[in-house]
């Protein structure tokens, strides 16, 4: 399924190209149960439920993510958090999480963790205070440790959200006020900062940045699309550039995608609802004109929230 919702600069579309979990299996060695289960409320209608992701070789594919008997978040192996949206205010959750193994089978079910919502104050129009003191240091090549002191709000802070650039990667309960950053790239520099939320989902202005070079070297070269091809498409007297890629394996799921067409123009390709995890493709209208050479590359924001490399340029000609 396919949706077209937004894109960024020139245009932007926003796609949702989700895929639905796989029947029980039944053969196979069952993957263990997820170990480390946090859950904390990010405002009035979402939980952050955070796990231990199960060690390489464990011969999984993804996890699963219940509020109670109910399926609310299917992820890939590399990820490790999921945000659970659309829930009341008032109310408590209780989350458990399954490891689906690469046969299909589930896991047992981690034990369960609870959390309950702030109640819903849509009457309330003031933000949350910046977050003071923000500190932060390298704890390894991957992962960097920060802290901040508490904002102030009129009713409650419910959540602090960690941005690096423009992009959120990291988000903990109203009652933390430090954590730790996973998933990094080595060698890469880094610019954190942290805002408030409360439960009408308030924003604070950002806290000072924090700026971190994790040690070690990245020349980037496993951070690009793979299999990227591209051709052309007619309908109704239009033409359409059709791409397809394989996305880079990351410590997380890529939501968005920038795509630079004919040397110049870049667009954001941002998914919406569930981002696909494996073989994805795309169309975009690009004109009228017959025999027209389009010349495209495309490359992902990643989880830590820095570009990877662009992917092989792949040229395609209308009605060729």
């Amino acid at each position: 399924m396919r949706r077209v919702v937004v894109l960024a600069c020139a245009l932007l579309f926003l796609t949702s190209c989700g895929r639905g979990g796989t029947a029980d299996g039944d053969s196979g060695r069952l993957p263990g149960a997820p170990t480390g289960v946090t859950a904390a409320a990010g405002s009035a209608t979402s939980v952050h439920v955070m796990w231990n992701a199960l060690p390489a070789g464990s011969g999984i594919r993804g996890y699963e993510v219940y509020r109670g008997t109910t399926k609310v978040g299917d992820v890939p192996d590399s990820q490790h958090m999921v945000d659970v949206t659309r829930l009341r205010p008032s109310t408590g959750y209780a989350f458990t999480v399954r490891a689906r193994g690469e046969d299909g089978s589930l896991g047992p079910r981690s034990r369960a963790v609870r959390a309950t919502t702030p109640a819903a104050t849509a009457a309330d129009r003031s933000a949350p205070t910046r977050p003071g003191h923000p500190r932060g240091r390298v704890v390894g090549s991957r992962a960097v440790q920060l802290s901040w002191g508490a904002a102030k709000d009129d009713r409650a802070v419910v959540s602090y959200d960690v941005f690096q650039g423009g992009a959120k990667i990291h988000s903990v309960g109203g009652n933390q006020t430090a954590t730790v950053v996973t998933g990094l790239r080595p060698g890469t520099r880094y610019v954190f900062t942290v805002r408030a939320r409360d439960a009408a989902d308030n924003l604070s202005p950002a806290a000072a940045a924090v700026r971190l070079t994790t040690p070690g070297s990245d020349d980037g070269r496993d951070t690009a699309p793979t299999g990227f091809t591209a051709g052309c498409h007619e309908e109704g007297g239009a033409y359409y550039l059709d791409l397809a890629w394989d996305p880079p394996r990351a410590d997380g799921v890529i939501t968005e995608y920038q795509i630079r067409l004919d040397g110049g123009t870049t667009t954001s390709l941002v998914w919406g609802g569930t981002p696909p995890t494996g073989h994805s493709t795309y169309s975009f209208y690009v004109g009228r004109d017959r025999g027209a050479t389009h010349r495209v590359r495309l490359r992902a924001r990643l989880p830590d929230g820095t570009w990877g490399g662009w992917s092989a340029e792949r040229s395609a000609t209308t009605g060729g």
